[in-house]
């Protein structure tokens, strides 16, 4: 999974940043309810066996029937981190967010 060019991409699965909602990133019981009881089978999925963590992303485009994405994932929390950038990045037209400051040297000294 990756979040790269303004789209998540899943498995061979990919869709624009624009039509995410907020990531939800959960583990443990919630992880299990939500792959079970919770799961709307209307939800594209793309879930691995032996895998906990999940991340629930909303679909914001009306006109898509899926309500969600639900991807496991061994890293939620950055997964979900990696989503949300994407998102901003898409509504910040003509911005560039750089990831690694000017000042720092390039090996981390």
């Amino acid at each position: 999974m990756e979040v790269r060019d303004g789209e998540l991409r899943a498995g061979r699965a990919h869709i624009d940043a624009d039509h995410l909602g907020e990531p939800l990133p959960l583990t443990g019981d919630e992880a299990r309810q939500a792959r079970g009881p919770r799961l709307d089978p209307r939800s594209w999925m793309l879930i691995r066996g032996g895998v906990e963590g999940l991340v629930v992303v909303p679909i914001t485009d009306e006109a898509d029937p899926v309500p969600a994405w639900v991807i496991s994932t061994r890293t939620p929390d950055r997964l979900a981190a990696a989503i949300e950038r994407g998102r901003v990045m898409r509504r910040s037209p003509g911005r560039s967010i750089r990831t690694t400051p000017r000042d720092r040297p390039a090996n981390g000294a």
